[in-house]
């Protein structure tokens, strides 16, 4: 497939390439941003599963550069708006009052970013990037080293001295095509970002990772939500709805009182069970599910509250975020007269298909065939 027709059958490929971006799941972040606001006051992130940097980018350009991307571009088409209805004399509250400008955007100051991959990422300006394997325990003291320098490296510490305000992964594993599979092995990948992040992030930081929604998937929004007081489930207008991925965004991180972040035990948080004694109620500490007849999962969440004795019954929240309005992710549409078609900002630069693409150029090329006289009539 050419270059014109992936820009026509994708048409945020195209606008990444237009745009500078090194991927389109930029717009991912954006379109997240836009919605739950990400990267106010923030200025300490770690980017997990970054390559080829799509997602850096965005980080840098925000908080290093001062661009007016993200939601604060979407606060200045709100504005634009909004002066627009007001002169035009249209009745309505936001139309008949002042609108507020949008906040100034600009350089933050102490940003510090690191950028984590398994594969090599081309480096970006004001960027940490570490070739790590996120699933691997050795990988949380080269992360706490580049989060601060004066770290020991030959200390025991799991925990950063100088905690991050965001956590982000991106990361997908190479689906092989067997649903089940892919899903948990998804699911391990997200486990390792946690582990992670519980590790660097600070009291009210916030995780955001990408999610194969299948079909035990409320368990893990249950997990999450043992250290976190909000998770929801979002599906940005760039991804696309044939695919089942989708993004977790977890704010407010609240560890429990005593909760130490731990490799053995990432989430060890819960009570354990005493032997009974007599007819005494045992408490429930494991997160449980309850099926309506409607189709929509119930959820327990922990142990009966020491109050009131009610049990807590949460049903994780979906919605879909971006402009709704624009370019579907799924279909073809039609390019600009006098389009150009534009290469990749950044091409991979260690793709796990290179070594079939060497192979094949050693046998001749596709199929073994390099000229139309070896194809058999």
């Amino acid at each position: 497939m050419g270059k014109s027709s992936k820009d026509k059958r994708d048409a945020y490929y195209r606008l990444a390439k237009e745009q500078g971006w090194r991927a389109r799941s930029a717009f991912k972040l954006l379109q997240l941003d836009e919605e739950f606001n990400l990267f106010e006051g923030v200025t300490r992130v770690v980017d997990l599963c970054a390559a080829p940097g799509s997602w850096s980018q965005v980080l840098s350009r925000i908080l290093i550069q001062g661009q007016r991307v993200g939601r604060i571009a979407w606060e200045d088409k709100r504005y634009k708006e909004l002066l627009r209805l007001r002169e035009a004399g249209q009745d309505g509250d936001e139309a008949a009052s002042e609108p507020e400008p949008p906040t100034e955007a600009k350089p933050r100051k102490n940003v510090k970013i690191v950028a984590i991959d398994l594969q090599p990422m081309s480096p970006l300006e004001g960027i940490t990037c570490l070739k790590a394997d996120i699933t691997h325990p050795t990988t949380i003291p080269l992360l706490l080293k580049a989060l601060d320098p004066d770290y020991d490296s030959s200390s025991s510490s799991t925990e950063a001295s100088h905690p991050v305000d965001l956590v982000l992964s991106d990361g997908a594993p190479d689906v092989t095509g067997l649903h089940d599979l892919d899903i948990y092995v998804q699911s391990q990948l997200l486990w390792a970002a946690l582990n992670l992040a519980l590790c660097v992030l600070k009291p009210g930081g916030t995780f955001v990772a990408k999610i194969f929604r299948g079909k035990d998937v409320d368990l893990l929004y249950a997990q999450l939500k043992i250290v976190f007081e909000g998770v929801t489930v979002a599906k940005p207008r760039s991804s696309r709805a044939s695919s089942v991925e989708a993004f977790i965004v977890c704010t407010n991180f609240r560890p429990p009182k005593g909760f130490r972040a731990s490799l053995d035990n990432p989430l060890g948080a819960g009570r354990k069970l005493e032997h009974p004694s007599g007819d005494a109620k045992i408490p429930r500490t494991q997160p449980s599910r309850t099926l309506r007849d409607d189709g929509i999962t119930e959820l327990e969440l922990g142990s009966e509250s020491e109050g009131d004795g009610e049990d807590i019954r949460w049903i994780a929240p979906f919605l879909a975020c971006g402009d709704l309005s624009a370019f579907d992710a799924d279909a073809s549409h039609k390019l600009p007269e006098g389009h150009v078609s534009l290469d990749p900002v950044q091409p991979p630069t260690a793709p796990p298909y290179r070594r079939a693409l060497e192979e094949r150029k050693k046998m001749g090329g596709a199929y073994g065939k390099t000229k139309l006289g070896d194809v058999p009539a």
